[in-house]
């Protein structure tokens, strides 16, 4: 996957307590412009590609997205997403695409862009920025309640 010029670098994570349970998603351009969410039950697959779907919505311009997770980067990296919307959004076993309601909207967005490459790192493996979406993502899992 070619990355594109000028491609700013966007780091993403996503988490989950109890798998399903409360989870909570994060990307960040650097540690001051950053973002981060909370579902109150989920999956962590769910969360990492909600975190790479508010990612590529939130910010404009060409994005490399990177993130620990194989199963974001590989549906672009190795286009499963291509045989989806070829078979009506079926696997090549013939199963629903898990968790569509949000793959839908991030592959029609990445497709419609033209602008968005992205890269797998090691988790957990000291990469500081890495490191920084993961502190935030676990943090949104349990958001503070005010007051």
């Amino acid at each position: 996957m070619t990355v594109p010029a000028g491609a700013r670098t966007v780091f993403t994570d996503g988490a989950c307590s109890r798998n399903p349970g409360p989870g909570g998603w994060a990307w960040a351009l650097s540690k001051t412009v950053h973002a981060s969410g909370h579902e109150a039950v989920s999956t962590n697959q769910r969360m990492e590609i909600r975190a790479a779907l508010e990612a590529v919505r939130a910010n404009d311009g060409p994005l490399l997205v990177v993130s620990d997770s194989t199963y974001v980067v590989n549906c672009f990296r190795d286009a499963w997403h291509t045989g989806w919307l070829e078979r009506g959004w079926l696997t090549s076993a013939k199963k629903p695409v898990a968790n569509r309601d949000l793959w839908e909207p991030l592959v029609e967005l990445v497709s419609q862009r033209g602008d968005v490459a992205f890269q797998w790192v090691k988790g957990h493996s000291g990469h500081e920025m890495n490191d920084f979406v993961d502190s935030l993502a676990v943090a949104a899992c349990f958001p503070q309640l005010p007051g």
